[in-house]
């Protein structure tokens, strides 16, 4: 932003000639409207000559119409000691005036009084101009809210207290200030004290206008500033209906950076800039702010409120972008309150709490949209080897991201829950997240493990579909153990509980026993049991050809099928072999010497003990192939020709 021009014009107080030109004393709104109190109440006749005095020498030294005057440009710049002086002239010689009031309100002491008042209002009024525009950089809000800490006390206050003997206290003062600022904190420090002094004095001594129009006028431009800088521009509503939500989201993105400085550097800033200049008057100060931010602050949140007027029934893809915009205005709203924090600023906060409020519904719509896209899921395609669905990726890939909300959730939720079927949430399983409605995240984690159990049962529909019912115990497992990972190494873990896993790691291996019945039961049931008595040679050698039709069945069948966690599918492989390799291998040992003189043994026993092992690693990776004479696999077992069976993983 250019600099302003240093070329204005200031209230100017003509020569005043004679009394009935002025305004009547008793008109100053300064005098009359403080109280008795505020005024010394041993101020002398020769202390009254003496303000007078004073006053007239420094005041028409500054004055721009006397021919005394300094070629200096700025008083403060020139002599800090000699601005100080200023300043206690100008406060000493409001004393006088009324002491003159009471004494004689129409003498010409009065009117000489009266008339360097005028001019040393507007040299103080220039004075205040030529700080603020030419001390930008050392009143950004950034610096502003440094300042805030330090001490109050200006060191203009303090030489106000004490008489020009006691310059010590004052460089007592700086020098304690001194230890705990940096050099730029100091050239802050100084000037905000400079204008606070300056502010004060013209505030009591009735000219405080003149003192805010000029503040207004410089401050308003660099806020207005500051937000340009930042991205905040005014947005019509006809064009922003036509963005797409691409456009949408990066403009939520670059919004939440802006408002977090825009907030809490800028506004905070310049509220704690406006209340120090202005602290000797909280109306005036109020006022002031009043009129530089409160047009900044509803710029500053129109584009929410437009988001979130526009997305009252959004796609539940959207949440995340809504929850982002939401969780910055909240964590906002604190310095919301404390910067706008009266009436007159009223209208901005009801625009936040306004634009919070619709948020959350769509929050809220977003969720209901999400659970009736889970139940509608009709999608009739289904992995052929009994692998993960995409619809479990994409769900726990979005109940995951959910996790990374719950603060949000938690306060959307419990503020207004949505309806779910509790008592089957209680049947499926009972964790403390059920049961403690004060632990942090409640409402959130019950609701993603009841989003997680209405994608659990849509699963178990899906896997009814599946003709071959190892298959669909397989598609159970897979899906189940993603389900189970995704909780384990997301921040679902901390919201569900270890109840939660534990007790979905049992069901886990529930699917996995009750699978093992279904393929391979017919494969153990083909060996004799322990308890039968010995068999005879022609009995063995059915036995052998029973198992060799059932394992090799059985394999070629659960070969094709994939499970695509490691560490279940070595379990799962574990477990079968534990059962079925030492059986066979017992029968193996016991009955094969009775079949020795059989000519075609080789064609009998396929299958060694050493072997059996080999083929049951090679399940679960892919599709089987078998390999051996030129007859199908069918054909090969049906006339139980020499073959070999080989697993090409995928």
């Amino acid at each position: 932003m250019e600099k302003m021009s240093k070329t204005v014009s200031f209230s100017s107080f003509s020569s005043i000639s004679n009394l009935s030109s002025l305004p009547s004393f008793n008109s100053l709104p300064s005098f009359n409207s403080l109280p008795a109190s505020q005024l010394d109440q041993n101020f002398s006749q020769s202390m009254m000559e003496e303000a007078l005095e004073a006053a007239e020498s420094i005041i028409k030294k500054w004055d721009p119409n006397s021919q005394t005057y300094t070629k200096i440009i700025s008083l403060f710049r020139h002599s800090r000691k000699e601005a100080k002086a200023f300043i206690r002239c100008v406060r000493d010689l409001r004393k006088a005036m009324h002491f003159l009031v009471s004494q004689d309100s129409k003498s010409d002491r009065l009117v000489l009084a009266q008339k360097l008042m005028q001019i040393g209002m507007s040299t103080l009024e220039k004075e205040f101009f030529l700080i603020l525009s030419s001390n930008r950089d050392h009143l950004d809000p950034e610096s502003a809210s440094v300042q805030s800490t330090i001490s109050s006390n200006s060191e203009f206050e303090v030489f106000i207290e004490y008489d020009d003997d006691d310059d010590d206290v004052e460089d007592d003062e700086l020098k304690k200030a001194g230890e705990s600022i940096s050099q730029v904190e100091k050239a802050s420090a100084l000037v905000m004290s400079d204008l606070k002094v300056i502010a004060e004095t013209m505030i009591i001594c009735g000219y405080g206008k003149e003192c805010i129009k000029r503040y207004k006028l410089i401050r308003k431009s660099i806020v207005d500033e500051g937000l340009h800088l930042l991205g905040i521009k005014k947005v019509k509503t006809s064009q922003f209906q036509k963005m797409d939500w691409g456009v949408l989201e990066n403009m939520i993105k670059n919004w939440i950076k802006a408002a977090k400085i825009g907030v809490t550097t800028l506004l905070r800033g310049e509220k704690l800039l406006c209340d120090h200049v202005f602290s000797a008057s909280i109306t005036i100060g109020q006022s002031c702010f009043n009129q530089i931010a409160k047009e900044a602050g509803l710029n500053l949140f129109t584009l929410p409120e437009l988001i979130a007027n526009k997305e009252k029934k959004p796609h539940h893809d959207r949440i995340f972008k809504l929850m982002d915009l939401y969780a910055a205005i909240s964590d906002l709203w604190p310095d919301i309150e404390l910067i706008f924090n009266f009436d007159s600023l009223a209208s901005v906060k009801t625009l936040v709490l306004s634009t919070l409020k619709k948020l959350k519904d769509s929050i809220h719509t977003c969720l209901k949209e999400f659970e009736a896209t889970i139940h509608k899921d009709s999608s009739k395609e289904l992995p052929p080897e009994g692998g993960v669905h995409k619809l479990t990726q994409t769900t726990m890939s979005f109940i995951s991201s959910l996790s990374e909300y719950s603060r949000v959730l938690s306060e959307i939720l419990t503020e207004n829950p949505l309806k779910r079927n509790t008592h089957l949430l209680e049947y499926y399983f009972t964790a403390p997240i059920l049961e403690d409605e004060h632990v942090n995240n409640h409402a959130c984690s019950v609701h993603l493990a009841w989003l997680i159990l209405v994608f659990l049962c849509k699963l178990d529909t899906k896997a009814e579909s599946y003709k071959d019912v190892c298959l669909s115990y397989i598609f159970i497992m897979n899906n189940l153990q993603f389900v189970v990972d995704t909780v384990h190494s997301t921040r679902l873990k901390s919201l569900l509980g270890d109840d939660w896993l534990t007790k979905h790691e049992a069901k886990l291996k529930s699917y996995a026993a009750k699978y093992e019945i279904a393929a391979w039961t017919n494969v153990f049931a083909s060996l004799p049991a322990k308890t039968s008595t010995k068999v005879s040679a022609e009995e063995a050698t059915t036995c052998f050809k029973r198992f060799h039709a059932s394992f090799a069945g059985a394999y070629m069948k659960q070969s094709s099928c994939v499970i695509e966690d490691a560490k279940l599918r070595d379990e799962l492989k574990v477990s079968i072999a534990r059962k079925l390799v030492p059986e066979y291998r017992e029968f193996y040992e016991k009955y094969l010497p009775m079949l020795r003189q059989e000519s075609n043994i080789e064609m009998l026993v396929s299958f060694k003990p050493d072997n059996l092992e080999n083929y049951l690693s090679d399940l679960f990776h892919g599709t089987a192939i078998i390999s051996g004479s030129s007859h199908s696999a069918s054909s090969s077992l049906s006339s139980s020709s020499c073959f070999s069976i080989g697993c090409v993983r995928n």
